[in-house]
């Protein structure tokens, strides 16, 4: 299991300032913005370049895409599915392990169609029909889409690891995976240990958030059984800071990283 934290929250006034700092901590993966990547097609060679430069690998992409997936407007979806497409050909060209995607934020946006079918019923049917277009393109470039669950204040759709489970089974393809948040399931989750074995080898990619959505160590999450757990699914790959940081940063972002270091070397 590598550690490695987002590069909108580490502290540095350029990309190479930001990558140092994380080398100097102990980090192995930074995870980038997409949207950035999408408007700037020069900041796509300085990651690249900083990246070689320093040995810090690109873990990820996060979302950045325009409008979603599960949207009631055909061109809305359409212009999703563009992005999300160019932004998997981004990350294959980068070596990241995945992209980030959240199919919709709050409340269903398409109609009720009761008693035929409700919303939930039509956005499941529309995400099925979507995803074999998109894990297309990922399985072309090599870079694999990260169904990310969260929790039910954020999005009434994909709330727990299992209902993410049941695309990746069912389109059963090795780019289509879940990205496992111990923020959202510190709330979602009966059980956080039992739920990421039952999700096995579907997991690929981990957020990182206490319980208060601060830094690791901070708060009352438990993160020795949850990487335990880990363990026993034989997840190897990024486990990526995805939270708040308070002042003094730098020195807060060591303690924890400390912390859960030592956690990885007791298991």
């Amino acid at each position: 299991m590598k550690l490695g934290c987002q590069d909108m929250i580490l502290p540095g006034n350029s990309i190479k300032e930001k990558f140092k700092l994380a080398k100097e901590i102990g980090f192995e993966g930074i995870e980038i913005w997409g949207r950035i990547l999408l408007e700037d097609s020069q900041k796509i060679k300085e990651y690249k370049e900083v990246s070689e430069e320093t040995n810090i690998k690109i873990s990820t992409i996060c979302a950045g895409y325009r409008n979603f997936l599960l949207e009631p407007d055909p061109e809305n979806r359409r212009k999703a599915r563009e992005d999300i497409k160019k932004l998997l050909e981004i990350g294959g060209e980068l070596g990241a392990v995945g992209l980030i995607l959240v199919p919709i934020f709050g409340k269903p946006q398409i109609s009720d169609l009761s008693p035929y079918k409700d919303a939930f019923e039509l956005e499941k049917e529309l995400l099925f029909s979507q995803l074999p277009e998109l894990v297309e393109t990922a399985e072309k470039v090599k870079c694999s889409i990260l169904l990310e669950p969260l929790n039910r204040y954020e999005t009434h759709f994909l709330n727990k690891l299992e209902q993410a489970v049941e695309y990746c089974e069912k389109i059963d393809s090795s780019y289509l995976k879940i990205m496992a948040d111990f923020f959202h399931m510190n709330i979602e989750e009966a059980n956080i240990s039992e739920s990421i074995e039952k999700a096995g080898k579907w997991i690929t990619h981990i957020h990182l958030a206490d319980s208060n959505r601060v830094l690791p160590g901070m708060g009352h999450t438990d993160f020795e059984n949850g990487f335990k757990a880990l363990k026993k699914i034989n997840f190897k790959n990024y486990m990526i800071l995805e939270c708040g940081i308070p002042e003094p940063k730098i020195e807060n972002l060591k303690k924890s990283f400390k912390f859960m270091k030592n956690i990885l070397e007791r298991i």
